[in-house]
């Protein structure tokens, strides 16, 4: 699917993602049934879940999506997408409240630029009210999540961020102030993991950073993975500019 990938974001009109804003009925809640459809806004699209923001609600949403080898991951943040949801969506999982399942991959309709983004974007930016995630540390065991703790947060940091390289296993982390904690978490943006990689750099920060991913990243899109040895960890799986 990615080789196909600029045949896909040529195929819809420019005028399409506002189109399907102008005539989409808004709701104050998120609407998880079963069969529903989704227009959402992408934030981040790892191989775990789709995180963005459902336009109808202006609420965060993950989206399970069954990526393959054969259709990996090809969405860029702030592309706009159709989804359905199962008729099973699965939304029983006290770790990942947010989380639905969907019956397919998701339909690329357009991208969304402008000042409606900022709009949409600071409306479910994390309070700095608690630890980020509403835990400590860099991970939890599954079985104390109660559904009550999002499992995902839109930070802006307070410091920072810097984008590093570990050599232990060349793993990509992202380290930033939130409030008084020192922030370490990895980064599972493949955008950032590139930018390290072209620059030949072990740690970038600042200007460099900035320069190396095109943009200041004024955003970034925190998210608990699934479970893995009976823990779900803290991860970075966006880095965002701001509008």
């Amino acid at each position: 699917m990615s080789s196909n990938r600029s045949l896909r974001r040529s195929d819809p009109p420019a005028e399409a993602v506002h189109d399907v804003l102008k005539n989409l009925p808004k709701t104050s809640r998120l609407d998880v049934r079963g069969g529903s459809t989704h227009y959402v806004l992408v934030l981040g699209s790892p191989w775990d879940d789709l995180v963005g923001i459902d336009l109808a609600s202006g609420s965060m949403i993950r989206l399970r999506v069954p990526w393959t080898e054969t259709n990996p991951p090809d969405l860029s943040a702030f592309d706009v997408v159709e989804a359905t949801l199962a008729a099973d969506p699965e939304i029983d999982d006290l770790a990942h409240p947010e989380a639905a399942t969907v019956t397919r991959l998701p339909r690329l309709i357009g991208s969304l630029r402008g000042r409606g983004i900022k709009q949409l974007l600071s409306r479910v930016q994390a309070p700095l009210d608690g630890p980020l995630l509403g835990f400590r540390g860099p991970s939890a065991p599954f079985w104390e999540f109660n559904g009550t703790r999002p499992s995902t947060a839109l930070v802006v940091p307070t410091r920072g961020p810097q984008l590093l390289r570990r050599h232990e296993d060349l793993s990509t982390w992202v380290r930033f102030g939130w409030e008084r904690d020192d922030v370490w978490l990895r980064c599972e943006d493949s955008a950032a993991s590139r930018a390290l990689d072209a620059a030949r750099r072990e740690m970038l920060s600042g200007k460099e950073l900035a320069t190396a991913l095109g943009f200041k990243p004024a955003y970034l899109l925190a998210s608990l993975s699934r479970p893995y040895e009976g823990h779900c960890y803290k991860i970075c799986i966006g880095m965002l500019p701001r509008f």
